[in-house]
């Protein structure tokens, strides 16, 4: 990898980073004054465009682009900062939120400006307390310096930041279902359309954008769309629907390693070079087995495939979802991967918000399955069952309201067919009578079984 110098984690070993005066001292804020003298919204908005940052919270979807989908005629127009970072192996915005604060709110700060937004709600996830606390004395601080509230520097411009903790439910990631919980209902995600753009708070316009997105609109505020466009992968000519990768971009890494951690790198990192120059290599000396490329809902790469970069479009190419918040974990040779996609099953089946039936459902015979299949009790045809499942649920085969069932099919599609000489091993093994069987067989009694 090309010399590279971090900017998202530049300042988080400072012990004041957490701060309003340690931000400050580093040239925080000066953005903001900048914008606020010299630049219009539209400025802001076309600087942004012209930079292709992609969102970074899984979909990678232009931010720009998405801004200008705003109804602008209707008014308020509300900002929703979605920090429920529930996605397993993903703690990016937790360290930009607990270390660097004023990064995230000053990136907020300049988007709702871009945006028109006077109202912004900060939805932070309820299992990140120490998150909550940084992130609330860090709105109080730019309250007391003018930087928040009526007139911010003596400008046109007003906005105020509520913090709302979160419910606690990984389908409040999904941005109307983050907007539902956040009105006071159950999380089930909306029909779109329409967008939140158009009816999102309360049914006015809303933009709903990840945290480390605005820590990335903050940066390109400071250097410009062609600094950022100077590192990642360009757009592929040949495929109109490649946007680019470009950018830095927050890499979370974990598992089977010698040193997990919240690493910076431009996109397009591959898998191996992540694991390798970044994470220490597979820890006590063993081979590496497999490897989630971006949180488990984006599925599973084997051994051979780490050659994936990590950009939006290169797990695609390998039979996975998408980037989605780049989390790696990765799996060593004494792991089973049986017990991989029954952990993957029990997860999704659980998160589940029961609002479509395919999701509601495929999620949990899948989990039965997977269960009497670590019991000991499976057949073989259960692996072509739950390849069903996986193929017919979610948005991408048009059953769904959201991506939460793309994102439990991907890992059972993946460890299946990756890696079905051990699924079958497994069974015939621990189930050699019956694991040829084809007729019904009656569901596993767990608290029987216990």
């Amino acid at each position: 990898m090309a010399e590279f110098e971090p900017v998202l984690l530049a300042n988080i070993d400072r012990d004041d980073s957490h701060t309003l005066r340690g931000y400050e001292s580093q040239g925080g804020y000066n953005g903001l004054k900048k914008t606020l003298k010299k630049c219009s919204p539209d400025d802001i908005v076309n600087l942004v465009k012209s930079s292709n940052l992609r969102g970074r919270g899984g979909a990678g979807f232009p931010t720009g682009l998405k801004w200008s989908f705003l109804n602008k005629k209707d008014h308020p127009i509300y900002f929703c900062l979605n920090a429920d970072e529930s996605e397993p192996g993903t703690f990016n915005n937790r360290i930009l939120m607990e270390e660097d604060p004023h990064q995230v709110l000053e990136g907020i700060i300049l988007s709702c400006y871009a945006t028109g937004a006077t109202t912004t709600y900060f939805y932070l996830r309820y299992e990140y307390p120490h998150a909550w606390n940084r992130v609330q004395q860090a709105v109080d601080e730019c309250y007391e310096a003018g930087y928040l509230g009526k007139n911010i520097l003596g400008s046109d411009f007003s906005l105020d930041i509520f913090l709302h903790r979160g419910a606690a439910a990984y389908i409040c990631g999904e941005e109307t279902g983050l907007i539902e919980s956040l009105e006071g209902k159950r999380a089930w995600p909306r029909i779109k359309p329409p967008f939140p753009a158009v009816e999102g708070v309360f049914r006015k316009p809303t933009v709903v954008n990840n945290v480390e997105t605005v820590a990335c609109v903050k940066q390109i505020v400071d250097r410009g769309a062609d600094w950022f466009k100077s590192m990642g992968v360009p757009a592929d000519p040949s495929n109109p629907r490649d946007a680019g990768s470009y950018g830095p971009k927050l890499y979370c890494v974990s598992g089977h390693i010698e040193k997990p951690g919240c690493y910076e790198a431009p996109l397009g990192l591959t898998v191996q070079e992540l694991i390798d120059e970044f994470g220490g290599g597979v820890w006590k000396g063993r081979k590496a087995k497999a490897a989630i490329p971006g949180g488990i809902s984006m599925g599973i790469l084997s051994a051979d495939e780490f050659d994936c970069p990590l950009d939006f479009s290169g797990p695609g190419k390998y039979d996975c979802l998408g980037l989605g918040t780049a989390a790696v974990v990765v799996m060593d040779e004494t792991v089973s991967m049986v017990d991989v996609l029954h952990n993957c099953c029990q997860f999704f089946a659980h998160e589940s918000c029961g609002q479509c039936t395919p999701c509601r459902e495929g999620t949990s015979w899948a989990l039965k399955m997977m269960q009497r299949i670590s019991a000991g009790k499976g057949r073989l045809m259960d692996l072509d069952l739950i390849l069903e499942i996986g193929d017919s649920i979610g948005i991408i085969p048009g059953t769904t309201i959201c991506g939460l069932a793309d994102g439990a099919a991907w890992p059972m599609k993946n460890a299946i067919r990756k890696f079905r000489d051990e699924f079958e091993n497994y069974i015939k093994e621990t189930n050699p009578d019956g694991c040829h069987e084809t007729v019904p067989v009656p569901a596993l009694n767990l608290q029987a079984s216990h």
